[in-house]
């Protein structure tokens, strides 16, 4: 293990590097299922949350507690009343709500506070704080039935909220409001959740849910949702990416859901979110250990991410992505696939590059350096980061560089490569002797690393 460990954890370690660069003094605000702590996963979802906020990401952890709500209200030999999807909370299952939610915070509070020796909560430092941040009205009667102490969040009060995250604090809501009256509200985890994200305009929202995200066969077929949600099994692949506009549409198809497993329950709340500014909504199971940390740290994470536009843009480069293309080349610099390039050189010729972005992470590049007065034009540098590859992003790239090529007017592309030829042989290039190339790459071609020249006509 000793041997292996570090071949594995290391380039691990490292390909996560450019994650916690880009969520560091980001917001998060993390709404919490109480259907998690009824299954016994707190401990790890604490240790987990702990962990981002030691990597300097600012939390607003908002839980719910319809698991625990139901276990009141079965002692005390009542039985749960629901209309248009919500709950109708009267006087005594107020009092339930109130007891389920100072039981959960204390539990909470509690799990936070560990630091055992050897556990991943040691010498961890997380305070907690609560308060009246959240003020509500009343559902009100709708369609003849009177919700009574039901409410919705009328304002999150963002800038004490604001100051204790700001301050490394981390502040936790509970699903109550209270009225300018003094009434108090039983409000919903994903209401709270959501306007949280909102007033805040946090980076992410993210719902730690009973569902697996949002599944593929429902995007494509949402006529036939309720009977796909009914068999759907861990063999169905999940949508990882959603467009705003997919999911708005989604969302007006889909039936009124009536119940969290319900494909619209998290997804309206994702919808309102994105359209009030929050810039990536998550739906993950918490099911899966450490979804959070794999939602947040890898590329393509366990659930469903819905943005206002796809995260992954086919661009040209810019002055700011200097430093994430020198990161991606890097490797290939020193093992010997690419020739070394300065950061003066790659400064200077940032605006031949083009780029593959996903989420801020530089994942692709290539450059393209014309050579007009022999009619044609070298791609040089085609790189993808090996977390990506074999998803299509080096045919992404190089159809892009050639549009760019026969914008330039140039009849032909070439490319110089020591360890690649038949990838670019495959997508229609041939060798041909280096004596072909126009003079002036001829002068900086190195013959000592004899790399191969592949020419392809543009047509």
């Amino acid at each position: 293990m000793d041997l292996v460990f570090p071949h594995t954890f290391v380039p691990w370690f490292r390909s996560v590097a450019p994650h916690i660069h880009a969520h560091r003094g980001k917001t998060f605000v993390v709404g919490l299922s109480g259907e998690l702590i009824a299954a016994g996963k707190l401990e790890s979802f604490v240790q987990d949350l702990a962990l981002m906020h030691a990597m300097g990401i600012k939390i607003v952890l908002a839980h719910g507690f319809r698991p625990q709500l139901e276990e009141q209200l079965r002692a005390k030999g009542q039985e749960s009343k629901f209309s248009h999807g919500m709950r109708i909370t009267d006087s005594v299952a107020l009092d339930c709500a109130q007891e389920a939610a100072g039981q959960l915070r204390y539990e909470i509070e509690a799990a936070f506070s560990l630091g055992l020796p050897n556990t991943p909560m040691a010498g961890a430092s997380v305070s907690v704080i609560s308060g009246n941040f959240v003020t509500a009205r009343p559902v009100g009667i709708v369609d003849g039935v009177d919700f009574m102490h039901t409410g919705l969040v009328r304002k999150i009060d963002a800038m004490p909220v604001r100051r204790a995250i700001d301050t490394g604090a981390m502040v936790m809501l509970s699903p109550f409001g209270f009225s300018h009256t003094g009434e108090a509200f039983n409000l919903s985890m994903e209401d709270v959740a959501t306007s949280a994200a909102i007033a805040l305009q946090a980076d992410k929202l993210i719902f730690v849910t009973e569902v697996r995200g949002i599944l593929q066969s429902v995007v494509q077929a949402p006529d036939k949702a309720v009977e796909l949600e009914a068999t759907q099994n861990n063999d169905d692949e999940i949508d990882q990416e959603l467009a705003l506009a997919d999911a708005k549409r989604l969302v007006a198809t889909l039936p009124n859901p009536m119940q969290p497993t319900d494909t619209a329950f998290y997804l309206q709340h994702a919808v309102k979110a994105s359209e009030g500014g929050v810039e990536r909504v998550h739906i993950i199971p918490f099911k899966v250990d450490g979804a959070l940390l794999m939602e947040v740290f890898t590329h393509d994470g366990v659930g469903t991410m819905i943005v206002d536009e796809k995260l992954e843009s086919l661009r040209e480069a810019t002055p700011d992505d200097v430093g994430g293309i020198l990161q991606l080349i890097e490797p290939f610099e020193q093992d010997g696939t690419l020739v070394k390039r300065s950061r003066t050189e790659i400064e200077r010729d940032v605006s031949q590059y083009t780029v593959i972005e996903h989420d801020g992470v530089i994942f692709g590049c290539a450059a393209l350096h014309a050579y007009p007065e022999s009619g044609t034009a070298e791609m040089a540098a085609l790189t993808v980061s090996p977390n990506v590859q074999g998803q299509g992003d080096g045919e992404r790239i190089l159809k892009r560089i050639e549009q760019r090529a026969r914008a330039m007017g140039v009849s032909s592309l070439f490319v110089l490569t020591t360890r690649t030829m038949h990838w670019f042989i495959k997508r229609g290039f041939a060798p041909v002797d280096p004596a072909w190339l126009p003079e002036a790459r001829k002068r900086h071609y190195k013959w000592d690393r004899r790399s191969q020249v592949l020419v392809k006509p543009l047509k």
